[in-house]
């Protein structure tokens, strides 16, 4: 699935079909780089990730994992189908035990994720900040982090979906120690996480 250009043969991926992609593409197009999201019908591509990107992932996956009580799965880098035209990639995503029911899937469904959490970087960041948490909230995914490093410490922003307006609530900045008792409880350690 080619196409011509001048004496260059392009992968069909780098010319979009007139109505955009859907999510299905993800996983028919042939070529496509890893870890690309599809937002608003356009494919997104990552910057390569950064040390300390990846430590505070791997470190907030695994304190999620450790807290997950049965029935709650903690995954990483994995994409969500929230509609045909929206296919985003989370940093951390915590499902139900059910949505993950077949090891051969390539995403899981939004009305299967309880929470997802966006570590903010700088490539990422108006996606992060501003397009993903409106997706997620049309979604009706009940909790959503983002989560920012600055400096040598991490604050994590919580939100809570507000089913009268379909709209995220801010419920919280929290700095040094988040402690929230929804979706489940946990004991975050910001500083540590942080820590490289």
């Amino acid at each position: 699935m080619t196409f011509e250009a001048g004496m260059e043969t392009l992968p069909l991926w780098l010319r979009p079909p007139p109505r955009g992609f859907v999510a299905a593409d993800l996983d028919r197009l042939p070529g496509l780089p890893t870890h690309v999201e599809l937002i608003d019908g356009s494919l997104a591509f990552f910057a390569p990730q950064t040390c300390g990107h990846s430590l505070t992932v791997s470190r907030l996956h695994r304190a999620l994992a450790d807290a997950a009580p049965p029935g709650l799965l903690v995954r990483s880098r994995m994409t969500i189908v929230l509609d045909e035209a929206q296919r985003p990639e989370p940093d951390v995503t915590v499902i139900r035990h059910d949505g993950a029911d077949d090891p051969h899937r390539t995403f899981y469904r939004g009305e299967d994720v309880v929470l997802v959490v966006e570590v903010v970087s700088e490539d990422t960041r108006p996606r992060d900040t501003r397009r993903k948490p409106l997706l997620y909230a049309e979604a009706s995914i009940p909790h959503f982090w983002l989560a920012e490093p600055r400096d040598d410490r991490l604050v994590i922003r919580a939100h809570e979906l507000d089913p009268a307006t379909g709209a995220y609530t801010c419920t919280g900045v929290h700095g040094d120690r988040f402690a929230p008792i929804v979706p489940f409880a946990v004991d975050l350690d910001l500083t540590a996480i942080a820590r490289m």
